[in-house]
């Protein structure tokens, strides 16, 4: 009696409960990627819990089977083994304890540091805030490169595209930007997609020699990763840089890059036998990066004032900008850095080419000093560029036109910029002003690189000028006056009491030299002679 009795208190003290499971059975599995069928109450982007702890993330939802991307070793699942649905969508960890690590994409750390304790979960997709929920991007977001601070200005909120051939230094400006916000309270996400292991080394590397790793957190999906991997990376980013624009702060993205995000994306859709259109991509192919992009915004002061700023990367063919997923991103975007293989061979770097650039956001995102030397700068430059085409011609120039072949080929070269060396805002504007008012005409070219190191040094010790430029952010009297002071009484030789005598010499051997050619060309009857009798 006592076991019966024991049974009977056992049953009485037993709590059951009804909570309904949908289980699903796998039908078909490889790459990645498995068919289940039984799944009736599962959601897209739901997560679904396989055996061994795997999980997936529901994407195709068809009539008889559901379509199940795998996180994790796949090979250890096979036909028949059961799934059932969480009733969870895909959500990423977020935080300030996340910044200086280097995390995969779904939040689990590679750096080696330790486990990661979030607080909080952001949603790997969201929708974009509305329009009314955001105010105009007026505020800049320096990169420290003269070239592209001053003649296609980046705002805080804005998507600008970096475009251009592979090896030409795309990534080389995004790591020089999130190195020039040291200080200046912006946080940057790095997203590394489909590259080598080694290169999303020496980028962590790099950022930890220049101290950039306190304000940045490192997202990599390499190549080695599958493409499901590949395809969350960049929506992990701009999930964990939505929480500081939340917080009221600015966060700086960077998608590199979004070629090999889309060859992921068709990788997995030709996986789930999803339609093919153009160049095998899905029909959805526009649409998986503008949600990703249209996220990026200045919110208004109602909603914290924070912004989220992305600079997504994409890789071109034979400098092709009319290729398919090219102009998507073009068109999704804000304005385009591209970058030319022609000026990256003749030394000219960064290789930005000023006339198919544009920055949508413009002069309102500069400030009032930079719009006061940089408002001609592209005009002259596509002036130089035209006229030196023309003068390769050999014809007879007249001296205006000189001048401004001789500015024309200083300009390019103060522009010129070694790679992870950012400049301040103040030093950009001084050496601007510089050469648009004439204080390196007279040196010569080879020379413009130590004479612009001069003006930089007389600038530091000049810490009067430095701090009105600062405060006041405008070149005003009292800037010109001292501007001017400091340049002509610590000037080159060639630059001081012979101002222009190296311009002049130039100019005559210039001419004399065309005015032989003309000679040469009257006296051998508008032909040079070959040598040959008839």
């Amino acid at each position: 009696m006592n076991i019966l009795e024991d049974i009977e208190k056992q049953i009485d003290q037993a709590k059951f409960s009804a909570a309904p499971k949908n289980v699903g059975k796998i039908i078909e599995i490889g790459d990645g990627v498995a068919r289940v069928s039984g799944l009736s109450d599962v959601s897209a982007s739901e997560i679904v819990s396989f055996a061994h702890g795997i999980t997936g993330l529901a994407l195709n939802l068809e009539e008889d089977s559901v379509g199940v991307i795998i996180f994790g070793d796949w090979s250890k699942l096979k036909e028949g083994d059961e799934c059932q649905t969480t009733g969870k969508t895909l959500e990423i960890p977020v935080g300030e304890n996340l910044i200086g690590r280097v995390l995969d994409a779904l939040g689990k750390p590679l750096d080696g540091k330790g486990a990661i304790s979030a607080k909080k979960y952001y949603p790997a997709e969201k929708i974009a805030p509305g329009v009314i929920l955001r105010q105009s991007v007026n505020t800049p977001l320096q990169t420290g490169l003269k070239a592209i601070d001053s003649m296609i200005p980046i705002g805080r909120g804005q998507r600008e595209l970096i475009i251009g051939d592979r090896s030409l230094g795309k990534t080389a400006i995004c790591l020089d930007t999130i190195i020039n916000q040291k200080g200046k309270s912006v946080i940057c996400i790095y997203v590394a997609i489909g590259q080598k292991t080694s290169k999303i080394a020496q980028v962590v590397d790099t950022l930890e020699r220049h101290k950039a790793m306190d304000h940045t957190i490192v997202v990599a999906a390499s190549a080695s990763d599958s493409a499901t991997m590949q395809y969350l990376a960049p929506y992990a980013g701009c999930a964990m840089g939505e929480y500081f624009m939340d917080q009221g702060k600015d966060a700086l993205v960077v998608y590199d890059d979004l070629t090999k995000h889309a060859w992921a994306y068709r990788q997995i859709s030709l996986l789930l036998k999803r339609p093919s259109g153009r160049e095998a991509y899905p029909g959805d192919i526009f649409y998986l990066h503008s949600r990703l992009l249209e996220r990026a915004a200045r919110m208004n002061d109602k909603n914290g004032g924070g912004s989220l700023t992305a600079l997504p990367i994409i890789e071109t063919q034979a400098g092709d900008v009319s290729a398919y997923i090219p102009t998507n991103i073009i068109s999704i975007t804000d304005g385009q850095i591209f970058l030319e293989a022609d000026s990256f061979y003749a030394g000219i770097r960064p290789a930005v080419n000023p006339g198919i650039s544009v920055s949508r956001v413009g002069g309102a995102a500069q400030t009032k000093m930079m719009k006061q030397v940089a408002g001609t700068l592209r005009l002259d430059l596509a002036q130089y560029r035209e006229l030196a085409t023309f003068a390769q011609f050999g014809s007879d120039l007249d001296e205006t036109t000189l001048k401004r072949l001789e500015r024309g080929r200083r300009i390019v070269e103060v522009l010129k910029q070694p790679q992870l060396s950012p400049m301040d805002i103040a030093s950009q504007v001084v050496v601007l002003w510089a050469v648009q008012n004439g204080y390196f005409d007279s040196v010569p070219v080879a020379d413009v690189a130590k004479y612009e190191t001069k003006i930089l040094n007389l600038l530091a010790t000049n810490k009067k000028l430095r701090d009105h430029l600062e405060d006041k952010k405008e070149i005003d009297d009292f800037a010109e006056k001292e501007l001017a002071k400091m340049l002509s009484k610590n000037s080159t030789p060639s630059a001081g009491d012979s101002s222009g005598k190296a311009l002049d010499s130039a100019q005559t051997k210039s001419s004399s030299k065309n005015k032989s050619a003309r000679v040469k060309k009257s006296s051998t009857g508008g032909r040079e002679r070959t040598g040959r009798t008839r």
